[in-house]
């Protein structure tokens, strides 16, 4: 599976972004898809992710409230929105496929959120 990221960039404070993550895999229906994020000298942590079916979705607490993951599984992408941004939330995003305990990851996508 290859994973591809977009709609990274540059915003100020306050601002919006919707992040993409397209899928090579026809059957990603059967992929529980998460966002990951690694700010400069931080370790990588856990922003999001939505299940098989989108039945449960869950967000790590300092962007809960402010973020939505959803997923179109007809165009095989998971989208971020991401709201009321701000400088801590500069890294970069990378998502995550997961099926039968395997592992896929994308080669993410830059957001820079501005003072």
């Amino acid at each position: 599976v290859q994973l591809v990221e977009s709609g990274g960039g540059l915003v100020q404070t306050g601002g919006s972004l919707r992040l993409s993550c397209t899928a090579s895999e026809d059957r990603i229906d059967e992929y529980a898809i998460g966002w990951f994020r690694q700010a400069p000298g931080k370790a990588r942590e856990g922003v999001s992710c939505i299940t098989v079916g989108s039945d449960r979705s869950s967000y790590a607490d300092f962007v809960r409230g402010r973020f939505t993951i959803s997923r179109d599984d007809a165009k095989k992408t998971v989208y971020l929105q991401m709201n009321s941004l701000n400088v801590e939330d500069t890294a970069v995003y990378t998502c995550n496929a997961n099926r039968f305990w395997k592992d896929y990851w994308g080669q993410g996508t830059q957001v820079t959120v501005s003072s």
